[in-house]
């Protein structure tokens, strides 16, 4: 009995120091694993770290990129601000100069047309009445004495030619008239007769238009411009929706002056008029 309490009695001892024995390893293998779990959370906060700033790296390159790329575009835009600046003072000055030319010009073509009137510069010029400017001046009448040159009488005749160049026809009538009664035996009468109803036409009147080119065919009936006074009054009879008047009238050109432009023009006509 004895013997068998000693022997439980050692069990129990080896139990005890076994058990003492597992729970110390147990605490071992407890506090390295708590090492390693700090040191690979430190690793991982190192890298997370190491990351963050890599990341802001590239957040900062990037940001320059662009900060440099828009101050480029901003010196771009301001060379080309500079540039069209300079562009349109360029445009504002020649606009200036336009501006004085066509002022001196318009004095100068108004000092001319008063002084084929006899006016003094400074008088109020008087226009010309619609009658007067479609009965044209009478053939035969004599040239008035002034002593004027065929030079004079052709840039008296350029006033009136200048001003329809220009789109002016109420200026350019004027003119016309104006050369017509002071140089009534000029050859270039018929032809600013034909001008005034051209211009006419051009400014919708097409009374006076054709009142003019019906003028120049009776006072003028062996003018060039005969033809082309014909082939301007079928144009107004056209626009006038008067078909067959125009239609008789291109016959006519056809007939009295086959050879001319106007006849060819007229040709023309005709067969758009017949489609």
């Amino acid at each position: 009995m004895a013997g068998l309490r000693g022997g439980l009695a050692r069990l129990i001892a080896v139990a005890l120091v076994a058990a003492c024995s597992g729970n110390a390893a147990a605490g071992v293998f407890d506090e390295d694993a708590r090492r390693e779990v700090r040191e690979l959370r430190a690793e991982l906060e190192r890298k997370d770290r190491d990351l963050d700033t890599r990341l802001q790296k590239i957040d900062d390159a990037i940001r320059n990129l662009g900060i440099i790329q828009l101050l480029n575009q901003i010196e771009q835009l301001g060379t080309e601000i500079a540039k069209l600046r300079g562009q349109n003072e360029e445009l504002v000055n020649q606009n200036d100069i336009l501006t004085r030319r066509q002022r001196d010009f318009y004095l100068d073509i108004d000092t001319r047309l008063r002084k084929l009137e006899g006016l003094p510069p400074d008088a109020p010029a008087a226009a010309p009445s619609m009658a007067s400017s479609a009965a044209g001046p009478a053939p035969g009448t004599p040239a008035p004495v002034s002593g004027a040159t065929r030079e004079q009488e052709n840039r008296a005749y350029d006033v009136g030619s200048n001003l329809f160049k220009r789109g002016d026809f109420p200026a350019a009538i004027r003119a016309f008239q104006i050369f017509m009664k002071d140089y009534p035996a000029s050859p270039l009468v018929s032809n600013a007769q034909y001008w005034i109803g051209i211009c006419y036409a051009n400014l919708k009147d097409y009374t006076n238009a054709r009142s003019s080119q019906e003028s120049l065919l009776k006072l003028f009936p062996e003018s060039p411009k005969a033809p082309d006074a014909l082939l301007a009054i079928a144009s107004i009879q056209m626009e006038s929706s008067e078909i067959g008047s125009a239609r008789n009238t291109l016959e006519d050109i056809i007939a009295r002056f086959p050879a001319s432009d106007a006849a060819a023009k007229a040709r023309t006509r005709l067969a758009q008029l017949k489609r």
